[in-house]
């Protein structure tokens, strides 16, 4: 089965500990949702607030996110699905789209040769 990148983006500072528990509900039913279309979550992480980042250009060091926004990354988790329009399915159910939203990107696999 394919596998897919969805990141999870926010409104910042998007402070893991800051979830309600309405919301915190909606993340717990998500698994099963993501399986009855067909997927799987294989592994996922949720981030510090972006008020934690570094950012690295070079040899320039700076605290804060590479790119200042009004929403932020939050989080990102590896999905497998049967295909991307499925995937997208999946990633339309992720309760990060109600105030946020979410990017669904294929995984790289290299060129067999």
């Amino acid at each position: 089965m394919a596998q897919y990148a969805v990141l999870i983006f926010s409104p910042a500072p998007a402070d893991p500990m800051e979830l309600t528990p309405d919301y915190i509900a909606l993340l717990e039913r998500y698994p099963a949702q993501v399986a009855e279309l067909g997927g799987q979550i294989v592994t996922g992480f949720a981030l510090q607030p972006s008020t934690t980042a570094t950012a690295v250009r070079g040899d320039l060091v700076t605290d804060g996110p590479f790119i200042e926004a009004k929403e932020v990354v939050a989080g990102f988790f590896v999905l497998e699905a049967p295909d991307l329009d499925t995937a997208v399915q999946i990633a339309k159910l992720n309760p990060a789209t109600i105030d946020g939203g979410v990017e669904v990107r294929p995984l790289f696999e290299p060129p067999v040769e």
